[in-house]
């Protein structure tokens, strides 16, 4: 079985973050609506406006359950992807974790994929930048990082 790339946990928790609740528990983290409109606790875990504070532990525990769902719908849909290089799986899980998998199943990006063409799959990624209507920076960055994932998938990224 393969496993969720350290990559695509890197990339979650780095553009979704841990939003916590200073005043109450700086060690909790509430729900809260995200720039895209959905409401989300931890990691960017879809949840409940009513749900609990969670600790950044029950988080991590979120995330890793949403990053392996995201994984085995970005193979299932990019069954090319499961012998490349970690570095592209990575980018499509987090892709897939942060829009959804129906995004991904019926998107130009996963027939590119498919295809190995990760030049266009790169340009692909540059058109998922809308979140409630409008450009979300976030999403530019996170789609850039995905990008250089995808097609340098053993190269360095930081930002």
């Amino acid at each position: 079985m393969i496993r969720v790339p350290p990559q695509a946990i890197d990339l979650a928790k780095r553009f979704e973050g841990f939003h916590r609740v200073p005043k109450n528990d700086p060690g909790r983290a509430h729900p809260y609506i995200c720039p895209a409109g959905y409401w989300t606790v931890g990691y960017g875990h879809l949840c409940d406006p009513k749900h609990p504070q969670i600790t950044e532990a029950e988080a991590e525990v979120y995330l890793a359950r949403d990053l392996q769902s995201a994984l085995a719908a970005t193979l299932r849909y990019c069954p090319v992807l499961a012998t490349e290089p970690e570095g592209r799986l990575a980018a499509v899980v987090d892709f897939t974790f942060n829009l959804g998998v129906g995004r991904l199943q019926t998107s130009t990006l996963r027939r590119r994929i498919n295809q190995r063409d990760w030049v266009a799959a790169g340009q692909e990624l540059r058109r998922w930048v809308y979140g409630g209507g409008r450009i979300l920076p976030g999403l530019v960055a996170r789609r850039e990082a995905e990008r250089h994932h995808l097609i340098q998938p053993h190269g360095s990224w930081s930002s």
